[in-house]
């Protein structure tokens, strides 16, 4: 997927207005933004390589010590290390966890913000996941689910460093 073009986002804003103006003409009105939305759509459908595709984001944690956070990332919550990258000996460690489609960051930089930060992660069947959790020798935490959290069912874990990860079972999931 390419970056838009002036003239790409142009023509995009000609075909929104040519769509209010359809519309319209058969008594349906419609805002500018809401037709810019649909045409957008539209073209993502039909494959336009202007349209820019984007991504879902991957959070990037805080912690001391990829060392010390990784037993709990990998043997407690069940995540891959897929890579680490240091850009010398003696430097900060940056690590890509995943599990299933959930992809952290995990860093020791300073400048990769605070510990404490809260991620959102969608999961499918969060009471399996629970017992998974609860079953595995050693557990560093006990979490409990709250069935009236407002993105669904979640179930709460605080890594090492004071990151919170809501495993959350969408409405849609249920």
């Amino acid at each position: 997927m390419g970056v838009v073009t002036s003239a790409a986002a142009e023509q995009a804003r000609k075909r929104a207005a040519l769509l209010r103006e359809d519309l319209a003409g058969a008594g349906v009105d419609i805002s500018y933004g809401l037709a810019l939305q649909l045409v957008a759509r539209q073209l993502a459908a039909a494959g336009c390589p202007d349209t820019p595709e984007v991504s879902p984001g991957v959070p990037v944690l805080r912690v001391m010590s990829v060392a010390q956070a990784l037993p709990f990332y990998l043997d407690y919550l069940g995540f891959a290390l897929d890579w680490e990258h240091r850009f010398e000996p003696g430097m900060p460690l940056y690590v890509q966890v995943s599990r299933s489609s959930a992809v952290l960051h995990l860093s020791e930089h300073h400048g990769d913000g605070s510990p404490n930060g809260v991620v959102w992660i969608p999961v499918r069947d969060v009471s399996a996941l629970h017992a998974e959790l609860l079953a595995r020798a050693n557990a560093p935490v006990r979490p409990g689910i709250d069935r009236d959290a407002p993105g669904g069912p979640t179930l709460q874990v605080i890594d090492p460093y004071g990151n919170v990860l809501r495993f959350a079972q969408p409405p849609s999931a249920q």
